[in-house]
């Protein structure tokens, strides 16, 4: 086993920032149309397999198209979640009525609709809206 020490007075750190979540789907412009809506996020990158949602300088959301792409299955474990994001909002009601008229689902079950909502976007990956999680 070797170990190996960096002296930081005489050596740089590279920067290492969070920068996009990026998530794979058959169509970008249609997943990134919904988030874009949801979230108020302007389109900051635009191409026919990829967009960048976000403002400059802060973490983005990233919409990739994927060849074959296959929705999750959740709650069916088939085909897991693979991710998720949490969404904080201040009306669990509200906010879901929002999400669902841009185009979410909402899946059988909720594990504790009390305290969180799960949903699906329109590629089928399950996101959740809690209060638990506003700012």
């Amino acid at each position: 086993m070797s170990t190996t020490t960096t002296n930081t007075a005489t050596a740089s750190v590279p920067a290492i920032r969070y920068a996009a979540v990026t998530f794979d789907c058959p169509d970008p412009a249609v997943l990134a149309r919904f988030y874009g809506e949801a979230l108020g996020l302007p389109v900051l990158h635009s191409g026919d397999d990829f967009v960048l949602l976000g403002r400059p300088g802060s973490p983005g959301l990233g919409f990739c198209r994927l060849a074959g792409y296959q929705r999750p299955t959740w709650p069916d474990p088939s085909r897991e979640k693979q991710a998720h994001l949490d969404l904080g909002v201040d009306d669990l009601d509200a906010a879901q009525a929002r999400l669902l008229a841009l185009g979410a689902v909402e899946p059988p079950g909720q594990p504790d609709p009390d305290r969180w909502r799960v949903l699906l976007d329109p590629a089928g990956h399950p996101f959740c809206i809690s209060t638990l999680a506003a700012s």
